[in-house]
């Protein structure tokens, strides 16, 4: 054996013990965190690159090995974490893009609906409106007609009560003309019997004088000798 090797030895010898509490507490807290958490490996890359070193200047090639392979893992742990972070966040911009994307989505579309509500209540509010503007032009064409159905009724009323009038008036006026025609007739009639009467009396007056001058004739012939 070398005479330099002894003194590395007991230098190897003395950092194991000066690695115990370090392996207590790797051993204790260490564990106990994620695989992946910062301390962690800040922890186990400090230790790999101390046992690496150590390893390296004191010719323990297992020890500088299992440095180097443990600061390697944490390195690369690291790098790993830091990917996943910048994944995470890269994952979350774009859920938040999306996200802001599906509520642009969504208040469009709720903006499309309250639009065509708008336009359907706007529709059904102007059919309202033009029905009841029809109603109120039928109404009135109703009430027109009526009133026109009512004046042509009053005036076929009039006419009826005129024409009666009149047709009252000519049978008045026919009836005045036919007393009057039957009283002047009746009057002749009167008259004629009335000549009649006293054309008897002076008929009867010359028939009693006749015979009374006959009978004078006669009692004048009758007296002579």
């Amino acid at each position: 054996m070398k005479f330099t090797t002894v003194p590395f030895a007991i230098l190897r010898f003395q950092y194991q013990l000066a690695r115990l509490p370090l392996r207590l507490i790797e051993d204790r807290v260490i564990v106990r965190m994620g695989e992946e958490a910062p301390a962690r490996l800040f922890y186990e890359r400090s230790l790999g690159v101390l046992d690496a070193t150590v390893g390296h200047v004191l010719g323990d090639a297992k020890l500088e090995k299992r440095g180097s392979v443990l600061a390697d893992r944490s390195d690369m742990l690291s790098r790993a974490a830091r990917l996943d972070a910048v994944a995470a966040q890269k994952e979350e911009h774009a859920d938040a893009e999306l996200k802001a994307q599906r509520d642009n989505v969504i208040d469009e579309q709720e903006q499309a609906r309250e639009e065509k509500k708008r336009e359907v209540d706007a529709a059904r509010s102007e059919a309202d409106d033009r029905k009841r503007a029809a109603a109120v032009a039928a109404k009135a064409r109703t009430a027109a007609r009526r009133q026109r159905v009512d004046e042509l009724t009053a005036q076929r009323k009039d006419s009826i009560e005129d024409s009666k009038r009149a047709a009252q008036a000519r049978i008045q006026a026919g009836e005045e003309n036919a007393s009057a025609a039957a009283e002047s007739k009746l009057e002749d009639a009167q008259a004629k019997r009335s000549e009649a009467e006293s054309k008897r009396v002076q008929a009867d007056r010359l028939a009693s004088l006749a015979d009374a001058e006959k009978q004078k004739r006669q009692a004048a012939r009758a007296s002579r000798p």
